[in-house]
């Protein structure tokens, strides 16, 4: 993949118009990003979003914002089924792709994808906003630096109350619902940046009347003797903090683990306060610019391995409490 030049306007091409897409548009002047184009399915709803963010185009076909030869970088926020069809068609275009958490609906899907990137030597990066957060940042490197010891246990929760209809997005599996791929993901990856791959992973959930997986219990275990405790769930909300424990002090991401406004360390009993500012995909936007100006295939901070890693921990769940997505047959 070339290098963008520095003085370069990076020109992105939104594929989806909701609420996401909305949020991302919201944060994306920073920098030399600009929102060039948005396609959707419904072409008036496409211009509107244009209209409303500044975009010089919009397109009621996928495939013609891909093929805009004036499209930098194609961002996928399409929901969950579909982002595999049209990461591929967009890597096969040569663009490189920002891309929606989850990836894919499975690990086996988010493997085609990054190897299909990989191969045709073109950028790709799952947006898991919560990995480029300055604050999240910070506590990796605290918890590196051994300050509060071996680390033996993770809490993160991140749980939302969703009034059962089986036509919402979330409940509705041909949709790619279930509160794993929206939510669990994130207590996952947060896990992972401090304890990496479990060796064994316990799981419990109940499902709803769909079929949708609507709260997990997940449990990590590790050989060294350290737990992670993750759970997310549709039926009610929780405050959404996170912990960090180690044996010799703890660090806590609060309000809200995906954003934190602050890190709360406790070493030998003293607590200090590392305050930040509560971002949103600003940083994420940043390290995407960064990677392709520096000519990079995947994002540190984002790995594809990692990527894959934990779709597998999400596939197991997943199998072990009876959640099949009609769009994986």
């Amino acid at each position: 993949m070339s290098e963008l030049a520095a003085d370069a306007p990076i020109r992105w091409g939104f594929l989806g118009a909701g609420g996401i897409a909305a949020a991302m548009a919201a944060d994306l002047p920073r920098g030399r990003n600009i929102l060039y184009a948005v396609a959707a399915r419904d072409a008036d709803r496409a211009a509107g979003f244009a209209a409303r963010f500044g975009a010089s185009r919009s397109y009621g076909s996928y495939r013609a914002l891909i093929e805009d030869p004036d499209v930098d970088i194609v961002y996928i926020a399409t929901t969950h089924p579909f982002h595999r069809e049209q990461a591929l068609m967009a890597i096969s275009a040569g663009k490189p792709v920002l891309v929606e958490k989850p990836l894919a609906l499975n690990a086996a899907h988010a493997r085609e994808v990054l190897t299909s990137a990989r191969d045709e030597g073109v950028f790709a990066m799952e947006a898991v906003w919560m990995r480029a957060n300055p604050l999240i940042l910070r506590a990796k490197e605290l918890v590196d630096s051994g300050i509060i010891g071996d680390v033996v246990a993770v809490h993160a929760d991140f749980s939302i109350g969703l009034d059962f209809d089986p036509g919402h997005r979330l409940y509705d599996l041909a949709n790619g619902g279930g509160a794993l791929l929206d939510l669990g993901v994130y207590p996952m990856h947060f896990a992972w940046l401090f304890l990496g791959r479990p060796d064994t992973q316990q799981v419990l959930g109940t499902l709803s009347p769909t079929g949708s997986d609507s709260t997990v219990a997940v449990q990590w275990g590790y050989a060294s003797g350290a737990t992670a405790q993750l759970r997310c769930a549709m039926t009610a909300r929780t405050p959404g903090r996170a912990t960090i424990a180690g044996t010799a002090g703890s660090i806590s991401a609060e309000p809200w683990f995906l954003s934190p406004e602050r890190l709360v360390v406790t070493v030998d009993e003293t607590e200090s306060r590392i305050e930040g500012e509560q971002t949103a995909y600003g940083p994420q936007i940043d390290e995407v610019e960064r990677c392709l100006r520096g000519g990079l295939l995947e994002s540190p901070l984002a790995p594809h391995a990692d990527t894959i890693a934990v779709l597998e921990m999400v596939d197991q769940a997943r199998a072990d409490l009876g959640v099949l997505y009609p769009a994986e047959d």
